[in-house]
């Protein structure tokens, strides 16, 4: 039985459709990337996931999780990046969404959980820290940390490296393959870093304009048609210290 299944899904805006008659499935302990050109729908269906959206046709499926067991690491804003908190606080607000109704004080499970997620992702030295003064590397790790504290099933990630430094993106890929192939924990991520990112992923939902373009494994996206120009166009973009927008 799959984790996630999307069946005929459609979202859409006031302005217009996102996302038409989108299917597939996902397994626990799957690793997919979900690529394809801007407008493509991407971040509406990460909303679609998350129950932020509700479908104008069919549906999302899941088996054995909860909307509330899913950890959400999402793009930041320059807003939320100058969040004046500190880091302990950043990674127990992810607790908030497992419990019902209003509850004015965390536990202490809850803050046993997010220091042993800070510890997981290495920054337990930052606990008392500002998140503001943190590098964008530390920022997503407290993040990522944050997401950890909502889920042990699936963790849904929006361009999770924009903007970091190759050292820092390195870092924070494997940190997310481990995540993965040690804890088992199913990975939805979007990302425009195509290469890289099909490098850790097992499948790939490859989203178009006009509708899905591809879904299936990473081996057998490498070597269709469709990926053909874009991973041409990702090396390309590399070489000149750029991002490819796919």
């Amino acid at each position: 039985m799959s984790l996630v299944c999307c069946k005929n899904l459609t979202l859409s805006y006031e302005s217009g459709i996102a996302v038409e008659n989108l299917c597939f499935e996902l397994e626990a302990g799957d690793y997919l990337c979900v690529v394809g050109e801007n407008g493509s729908g991407k971040s509406t269906l990460i909303k679609g996931m998350l129950g932020l959206m509700t479908p104008r046709k069919g549906e999302i499926i899941y088996n054995g999780v909860t909307q509330k067991e899913i950890g959400y690491l999402p793009q930041q804003t320059l807003i939320q990046r100058d969040f004046p908190a500190s880091v302990f606080e950043v990674v127990l607000s992810g607790c908030l969404g497992k419990h019902s109704g209003i509850k004015p004080f965390y536990s202490a499970t809850d803050k046993a959980q997010a220091l042993e997620n800070m510890e997981r992702m290495g920054i337990s030295d930052l606990k008392k820290r500002s998140y503001r003064e943190l590098s964008g590397g530390q920022q997503q790790r407290v993040l990522l940390s944050r997401a950890l504290c909502a889920t042990t099933k699936l963790l849904l990630l929006d361009e999770p490296v924009t903007g970091l430094d190759p050292l820092a993106t390195a870092e924070l890929y494997s940190l997310i393959k481990d995540l993965n192939a040690r804890e088992h924990i199913t990975i939805v991520m979007v990302s425009h870093d195509v290469s890289c990112a099909l490098h850790d992923s097992n499948k790939v939902l490859h989203m178009g304009t006009g509708g899905v373009v591809f879904f299936g494994s990473s081996d057998e996206y490498r070597s269709s048609d469709v990926s053909a120009r874009f991973l041409r166009c990702d090396c390309a973009c590399h070489e000149r210290g750029e991002h490819a927008h796919v």
